[in-house]
């Protein structure tokens, strides 16, 4: 299920909310797996391709892919939802997992630091993560 439709060029969101819901989850399962440095880039404004980027850094790579499976888990089982694509599983220092509108990006520290998606996307604004993320830890 695309949660945008392309019409001349021009895209349509079908559910911003959605969107932003799911990329909240996801967040918040990196979060409760000690991800580290958990960010939601809004990106609606700067592309119609996807509408959030989450981004999280892990320790391991046993870190990375406990978060990306309970993060397929929760999208799956509590929000309905199905990854489209993943990425990078087996390497495992830069994991992207695909839900359509919503790109999660699993970091380990070094490539995080040389992709910098914050830096590459700094137009873009960042969610507000302090109630979603509120006691864990």
């Amino acid at each position: 299920m695309a949660n945008t439709k392309t019409k001349n060029a021009t895209a349509v969101r079908v559910d911003p909310e959605r969107s932003l819901q799911l990329a909240l989850a996801a967040a918040r399962t990196a979060a409760e797996h000690r991800g580290r440095d958990v960010a939601v880039l809004d990106l609606r404004e700067l592309t119609a391709i996807f509408d959030y980027f989450v981004i999280a850094t892990g320790t391991s790579r046993r870190q990375l892919h406990a978060i990306s499976e309970e993060i397929d888990r929760v999208l799956q089982e509590e929000m309905d939802d199905k990854r489209l694509a993943i990425e990078g599983y087996s390497e495992s220092r830069w994991i992207v997992l695909d839900y359509g509108s919503v790109v999660v990006h699993l970091f380990d520290d070094e490539t995080r630091s040389y992709y910098d998606l914050e830096n590459l996307w700094a137009e873009a604004k960042r969610v507000d993560l302090s109630t979603v993320l509120a006691g864990i830890r």
